[in-house]
């Protein structure tokens, strides 16, 4: 990128906006990041975040400290409320050999987004609160925008405009995108309380639980220094008082010697979509201005943490010239069906199998399944506009890998000691050689920073074999195995850890895959 290219504007400082603008810091894209408030959100918002976007924050450097200030979990509860009973928890241990984290984590919004702004912070970065936008104009190589700003109005030109200003998302009114679904009569109540439920009130419930019921069902979540609760009102129904709240929470986890209630908030439930998520390459929608999902399994925010997983890396191959701008058709090709069709009706499941309703989901074929898909390690994007795309892990072991999968992320020991496979492409593309370097193999050297090459092989190289800078040692063939792709395959990942193609090894073939994604060839 040029000293003089003009910066991708970010619209709305949300977790979704904070992570996009984190994704665009680590690759390098100038932005700007605004935000109409004064502060960050202190309202109380979505508290549960799934394996896959602690991959992504990790990709973009803060989940250490978001691990710090959240608790994790290992283990979602699934209890019939009838008999106070367990049915099948989720066990996210059977993950290990599949992601660096093998648990979700609770953490409420209002803390979470403090520590990415942090994070853009140290990357020397800000988010310019009150600075409201008003309009904008596509032009054929910028975009034109007017701001309400502290100092007065502004103009500011931008090479891209990323809305993540939520679901009354004034970008979108503004391009007139129709927004298709449904919005129900039913609403979502959401309490924080103080309550003792480990030492004098123990109950044992694990710290993330579905309680199941026809009647009325219920969500408890263990923040970390406090009790959420989430559960339906019916149509119409007025907002209980304080007092009724406290009654209803005390029908579900029974009599305590003290509660106190710290918070509260009223969702609608949405499954709606927006019917066109990029206009000109120069605008897309992001997060809630592009899908509101029904906010079940956890499938709102972590759905829009896809979408800043998926443009972040585009962009910055467009403008750094190592890709064609056609490169950014493919983010609305991969993300739309999943939330159109993933996460919008897998949430709706979910509801409806907490009410014991027709259309619920149904259990996995194992145990390692259902943790793979509740996790959203299991999304299978439509790399190549085939209509080929998945978020539900289906049979009893993991299979080999395939292209559009998020790549297992296994530990592998490297010429300077251990490294992950997302680690490999945390920048890059990275063609992995499943080989065996005693035959002394043509890895091909790494001599750009788009494309590195690394065999992965149960033999250590030897150092007189001339692979040892780019070869990985694989013990037991753990990663091998996992994979399970054919002897000497080559596997080509993206930069945001998804598996851009499977082929035989030959000569040049990741160089011409490469190209074949980028529509460029390998800097």
């Amino acid at each position: 990128m040029t000293a003089d290219q003009l910066p991708v504007v970010v619209v709305g400082a949300g977790p979704i906006g904070l992570t996009t603008a984190l994704g665009l810091a680590h690759y390098g894209v100038p932005f700007v990041l605004i935000e109409e408030d004064a502060t960050l959100s202190s309202d109380t918002k979505a508290g549960t975040t799934l394996s896959r976007t602690l991959e992504i924050w990790n990709r973009y450097g803060v989940v250490d400290e978001i691990l710090a200030a959240a608790v994790r979990i290992d283990e979602i509860g699934d209890i019939d409320r009838a008999t106070n009973t367990p049915r099948a928890s989720v066990r996210l241990a059977e993950l290990t050999n599949d992601t660096q984290f093998p648990f979700v984590i609770n953490l409420p919004q209002q803390r979470m987004e403090p520590i990415l702004a942090a994070g853009l912070e140290r990357a020397g970065h800000t988010v310019r609160t009150n600075h409201r936008l008003t309009s904008f104009e596509v032009l054929d190589d910028r975009v034109v925008l007017q701001l309400e700003t502290p100092e007065g109005p502004q103009t500011l030109e931008a090479s891209q405009l990323l809305a993540c200003d939520g679901g009354r998302s004034r970008v979108r009114d503004a391009l007139g995108v129709q927004v298709v679904g449904e919005t129900l009569p039913e609403r979502y109540m959401l309490i924080d309380v103080a309550v003792d439920l480990d030492v004098n009130n123990a109950r044992d419930y694990p710290y993330l639980a579905y309680f199941a019921d026809r009647t009325e069902w219920m969500v408890l979540i263990r923040q970390p220094d406090n009790w959420r609760f989430l559960f339906p009102l019916a149509p119409g129904a007025d907002q209980p008082g304080d007092e009724d709240l406290l009654v209803k929470v005390k029908q579900f986890i029974g009599e305590v010697d003290r509660i106190d209630l710290l918070g509260t908030v009223i969702y609608n439930v949405h499954h709606r979509v927006a019917d066109e998520w990029t206009r000109d390459r120069k605008v897309f929608l992001m997060g809630d201005a592009a899908h509101l999902i029904t906010p079940m399994w956890a499938l709102g925010l972590n759905t829009g943490a896809l979408d800043a997983s998926n443009l972040p890396w585009r962009l910055a191959w467009v403008l750094r010239g190592w890709a064609d701008p056609a490169l950014l058709d493919g983010y609305e090709q991969e993300q739309r069906p999943v939330a159109v069709n993933g996460s919008g009706e897998m949430a709706e499941a979910a509801r409806k199998y907490m009410s014991h309703q027709r259309g619920a989901v149904t259990a996995d074929t194992s145990d390692w399944a259902t943790a793979y898909t509740r996790t959203l390690l299991g999304v299978r994007l439509d790399v190549e506009g085939m209509g080929d795309w998945s978020m539900v892990a289906t049979t009893a072991e993991p299979p080999a890998v395939r292209a559009g999968d998020r790549a297992p992320d296994l530990s592998l020991q490297g010429p300077e000691g251990r490294v992950t496979i997302h680690d490999l492409c945390r920048e890059s593309f990275v063609a992995l050689y499943f080989t065996d370097v005693r035959r002394r193999p043509d890895i091909p050297r790494n001599e750009s920073p788009a494309l590195q090459h690394y065999a992965i092989s149960r033999w250590d190289a030897p150092h007189d074999s001339g692979l040892r800078d780019r070869a990985l040692f694989d013990p037991g063939s753990v990663a091998t195995n996992r994979y399970g792709v054919p002897a000497d395959s080559v596997v080509l990942l993206r930069p945001d850890g998804h598996v851009a193609a499977v082929v035989p090894m030959r000569p040049g073939v990741a160089e011409e895959l490469y190209t074949h994604v980028t529509g460029r060839e390998v800097p």
